[in-house]
This record gives C-alpha cells, structure tokens and sequence, in this order.
C-alpha cells in the first residue's frame, strides 16, 4: 500500500496541512495481521486492506448503488439534521476517520460555516489518493476552509493528529464502520476515541440498524456485481503489498447474513485446491477448494445495547437520529468526565 510523496506538491496551498503517517514498509512490518488471520481455522483477512485507491474508488460506486441504502439514509438524516448538530456542538474542529470522497461531510461543512469565520477539517484515510483528491476539491470550494490530511489507519492516524486549532473538537465516524469491528476490537477503538477527546468534546456516529435479512443481504450482492469487484480487489491489494500470488479468478465473493452474531459477512471463496505464498512475509497457506475467506463483517446494531456500549466509555449519547423506517442511527455523544481526567 505505498503512500504517494505529495508533500512538497499539495503545500503549496497554505490552507493544507498533509500527513503520512503510514508507508509501505510500515505495511510490510504489520502483515502480522495477515499471517494471523489467514492461520485460522476460519480464514480472515483485516478489512483495511479493501481500501487501497482502487478499492477506495469501487466503494465510492457502491454507494450510489440501488441496493446500498446505507449511504443515502445515513446522508437523508445529515440532510436533515446538520443544523441541529451544528447548533448543539457550537464551533469546533471536524476530524473524520475514513473520510474517503467527504460526501457526506460536505453537509456538515456547510451546517458549521456559518458559526465560524474559519472551518478546520481534518479527514482520516488509508487511500492517499482519494485523500488527496478530496482535499484539493474542497479547498476550491471552501475559501475558508484550513484542513489537514493525514494518510493512515484510524490507529495511525489518532496517536499522531495534531492538537486542536479551536476550543471544541467532533470527532466523525459515519457510514456505520463501526460495524466492521467485532466486539474486542470496537472496545479497543472506543478506548481510543475516548483517550482522544477531551471531557465536553464530541463523537458524531452513524449505525446500521437491525432490518429484515432480505434487504441487508440485497445490499451486499448487487446486480452490477461491484461490491464482488471491491472484494476481490483486496486479492490484488495484498499481492501488491507482499508479493503474493493471490489469482483474484479462483475465488467468487459471498456475502451473507449471520444471524446469531447480528451482522453481514462478506467471504472470499476459492474455486479450486491451492496454495497462496505471501513472499514478502515468507509465508505460505493451503486452499481447499470451497474453503472461504472472511474479509469483512458489518454489524447492525440496536440502538439501547449501543448507548450501553458507548456509555461505558465515557461517551454519553446527547442526541439520536433515524431515517422514518428506522433503518440507520446517527448518534451525538459527548465525552463524560472520568476520574483522573476533570478538574
């Protein structure tokens, strides 16, 4: 996943601020997290690897999607809402974790003009170059906007953003990514969230709700076959990142709902007995044929067991919002005082 060198190109605007904070040698150093997944007995890969320019491109087709109704709902409720939350929160800095095309946060740029004489965006996100992209975008159409980019993980990306500029920070996950983290992982990103704002500042995030199984399972296996395209994409991804030998033609995605765990599975399936050699990793494994890979979960969630959750880590809902079927949450928390941490 080689992160382009467009520094010196990029700064020459003064209202930017860019930020690597990942390279490919980094990447390299953390296939730990292939090799890990792909020695289980269930095979997985991590998610972040879907999202490399490519595959950062294919998402962005797949939320125009007639089937992905994730994007248009949760972007109906920004619609509507913006200026509440704009309202609520009063001024502060915007920094987004998988920020890609900033669709959706647009909306929000244009709620929080008019608090301020200066807006302050930071957007998050592995793919340099839909990051940069973006960021050139909104720069022309935002005269006073000032943002700073920083190219990474969410992990990344948190350890190293820089201290605010204004007084009141929102922190913004939407598009329900939340729901791509199972259970241990959310708890350690939730820790992260809270250790990265400070009491009184604020977490704006949207949820996929709990809906019928036949319109979830619809999203993730459209007609046009791009969600199957954005899947296989991670195969070419990680042939790129660790010289393997991943051929993308043996394997058909599979996108299912589980039940028990309340979540869409997405699945590589291989078509055929074979072994993958990861060469950068010195790693190889074993494909039975109609053995799978499990590359992406995404939860739905209910939202009583999900105000629990936030909770708990000091992140007290303020404000919920549904779409009128009641499809997708958008939720507004505010980090509570803990011990050790108020005056």
């Amino acid at each position: 996943m080689e992160i382009p060198q467009i520094r010196s190109e990029i700064l020459q605007d003064s209202r930017l601020h860019w930020i690597t904070v990942s390279s490919c040698t980094e990447v390299a150093a953390a296939g730990e997290d292939v090799i890990q997944g792909l020695s289980r007995p269930q095979k997985t890969l991590p998610c972040r690897y879907l999202y490399d320019d490519r595959g950062s491109a294919l998402f962005e087709q797949i939320c125009d999607l007639p089937e992905y109704y994730p994007t248009r709902t949760e972007q109906s409720i920004l619609e509507a809402y913006a200026p509440e939350i704009a309202q609520l929160t009063g001024a502060c800095e915007l920094v987004e974790l998988g920020s890609g095309s900033s669709r959706k946060t647009r909306l929000l740029l244009e709620a929080y003009q008019p608090l301020s004489h200066e807006l302050h965006y930071c957007p998050i996100d592995v793919s340099a170059g839909i990051l940069k992209s973006t960021a050139l975008d909104l720069l022309t159409q935002y005269p006073t906007l000032r943002l700073c980019g920083l190219a990474g993980t969410y992990e990344q990306a948190l350890a190293k953003l820089p201290p605010p500029v204004l007084d009141n920070r929102m922190l913004i996950f939407l598009g329900s990514t939340l729901g791509n983290l199972d259970e241990q992982v959310r708890h350690q990103f939730l820790v992260q969230i809270k250790q990265t704002l400070q009491p009184g500042e604020f977490f704006l995030l949207g949820v996929d709700l709990q809906k019928p199984i036949g319109l979830i399972e619809a999203a993730y296996n459209d007609a046009q076959g791009i969600t199957a395209a954005f899947n296989l994409n991670l195969l070419q991804h990680l042939n790129q990142c660790f010289h393997g030998n991943f051929d993308w033609t043996q394997f058909r995605h599979l996108a299912f709902y589980n039940s028990d765990e309340h979540r869409i599975e997405m699945h590589l399936q291989s078509l055929i007995s074979q072994t993958i050699d990861l060469k950068a990793l010195g790693y190889q494994t074993c494909l039975r044929s109609g053995e799978t890979i499990r590359t992406e979960i995404s939860c739905k969630f209910h939202l009583p067991a999900l105000t629990v959750e936030l909770e708990s880590h000091a992140l007290q809902p303020l404000q919920i919002w549904t779409d009128p079927q009641a499809w997708f949450g958008l939720l507004l928390c505010q980090r509570q005082c803990i011990p050790g941490d108020c005056p």
